[in-house]
């Protein structure tokens, strides 16, 4: 019988969790699909050295950090992908609208047009406050 394998504490104490934790956030924001799958992992690193940190009584703020970090990456990535999801219809309309769109009064018109068909979608009129995207 072999004994159990050891894993050593990384001397990096969190630090690379919570590296990772910020790449997913920065990822959510840009490529939500690929932020959500770079947060799981990140939340898999940070839990894996919050364990190991916690095992051998050091410092568990990094890796806490990362924690918070990367589920708040991975909520944002659920939201924002769901989103694309249920208005991809009304995006990939928005978005072929503004290539052919040719001056600021055809822009202007695909973003009410957006609008539009986001307040059909939903049901509900466009809140007055908030701008039209550009």
């Amino acid at each position: 019988m072999t004994p159990p394998l050891q894993t050593p504490t990384p001397a990096t104490g969190g630090r690379r969790a919570l590296v990772l934790a910020l790449m997913a956030l920065v990822f959510t924001l840009m490529l939500p699909a690929a932020g959500l799958a770079l947060s799981l992992f990140a939340i898999f690193i940070a839990i894996r050295d919050l364990r190991l940190l916690n095992r051998e009584r050091r410092g568990i703020g990094m890796a806490t950090g990362a924690v918070v970090l990367s589920s708040l990456a991975f909520v944002l990535g659920i939201v924002t992908t769901g989103f694309q999801l249920y208005f991809s219809d009304e995006l990939t309309a928005y978005n072929e609208c503004r290539k052919g769109a040719g001056t600021v009064a055809a822009q202007q018109d695909c973003s009410e047009q957006l609008m539009r068909a986001f307040e059909q979608k939903m049901g509900v009129a466009w809140p007055q406050g908030v701008p039209a995207p550009a």
